[in-house]
């Protein structure tokens, strides 16, 4: 009613409405407010959804299309959010604006995990996809008729919704990779040397641009070198696509760097590396996360021959 809402804010309250899962309850409060505010309001939306301006004989009437579900925001001299469940009206924000629907608002949406935050997300065509710490999906509220696509920044797990004709493409970068339905694991995080697409079922393309790079079966994996200057790496077999999701922390041949990157979001945590040189060792390793930090540091130090200590809430290997 403030008119405070960010555009996160109004899509978890849309999606809140979509559920309907408190429609009595929720019907009940904004009656109430809706009395208060006719109470306070010469100008209003009534219970026909027809828009009452003072001086007007004729009640104004917004062009709805019958059966629409998203609903909006309606508001005149003032921002009233009850308008939008009672009548299904639209947001007005003066009467010297058009007229903007909800689905201007949440074209695009965008889901983020802080560190050591985990998500699940249902995509509008049933992908599923387990987002891990520090990491971004950007995917449309609706698909379109011919192609699915996505943007992501950090880890994800899919399980892509099978559809003939239908090719879910996710954006890494410069790194297309797309599939018909199959389930697989991209590591895209911005501190990574490289994007890693790791398959456990069905069939992946991989594309670098327009240049296919490789098609990728079951427990196949391939690293994009994000430096233009170094060609990708070779597909290579695999058995630990998404490790992370059994709380499984796996490694072969990460650098200590992208390791130590990827323990600060996992653990949220900070950890510095004394000497600069020592980020670019190549490590293998592997460790169940629920062990903690503590853990995971002391046996990267035994395998670097390196130990670590504690200073102001940073840890330090040196």
């Amino acid at each position: 009613m403030s008119n405070s809402c960010t555009a996160e804010e109004l899509e978890e309250f849309f999606n809140c409405i979509r559920l309907s899962d408190h429609d009595a309850a929720l019907r009940e409060i904004l009656q109430e407010t809706y009395e208060s505010i006719l109470n306070a309001s010469d100008t209003y939306v009534n219970k026909s959804g027809a828009l009452i301006i003072p001086g007007n004989s004729k009640p104004f009437v917004s062009p709805v299309k019958k059966g629409r579900r998203f609903k909006g925001l309606v508001g005149v001299t003032i921002v009233c959010i009850v308008g939008l469940i009672i009548t299904g009206g639209v947001y007005i924000k003066n009467m010297h604006h058009p007229v903007k629907t909800i689905a201007a608002l949440t074209m695009m949406k965008k889901t983020s995990t802080e560190r050591a935050e985990y998500k699940y997300i249902l995509l509008p065509d049933s992908t599923q996809v387990w987002l891990n710490a520090g990491s971004t999906l950007e995917y449309p509220e609706n698909f379109d008729k011919t192609v699915r696509e996505v943007t992501l920044l950090g880890e994800a797990y899919f399980d892509v919704k099978h559809a003939a004709e239908y090719p879910f493409i996710i954006h890494t970068g410069k790194v297309i990779t797309t599939v018909m339905g199959t389930a697989f694991n991209i590591n895209a995080y911005a501190d990574r040397t490289n994007i890693k697409v790791s398959v456990s079922r069905g069939k992946v393309k991989v594309s670098l641009g327009n240049q296919l790079l490789a098609t990728l079966y079951k427990d196949q994996e391939i690293k994009v070198s994000k430096s233009e200057n170094q060609p990708p790496q070779k597909v290579l077999s695999t058995n630990t696509v998404a490790a992370w999701q059994q709380g499984n922390m796996v490694y072969e041949d990460e650098t200590l760097g992208e390791i130590i990157a990827d323990l600060e979001r996992v653990y949220n945590v900070n950890i510095q590396i004394a000497a600069g040189r020592m980020s670019s060792l190549q490590v293998t390793t592997r460790f169940r996360r629920e062990l903690g930090i503590g853990h995971a540091l002391e046996i990267l130090c035994k395998l670097t021959d390196t130990h670590t200590e504690q200073k102001n809430g940073t840890y330090l290997i040196q």
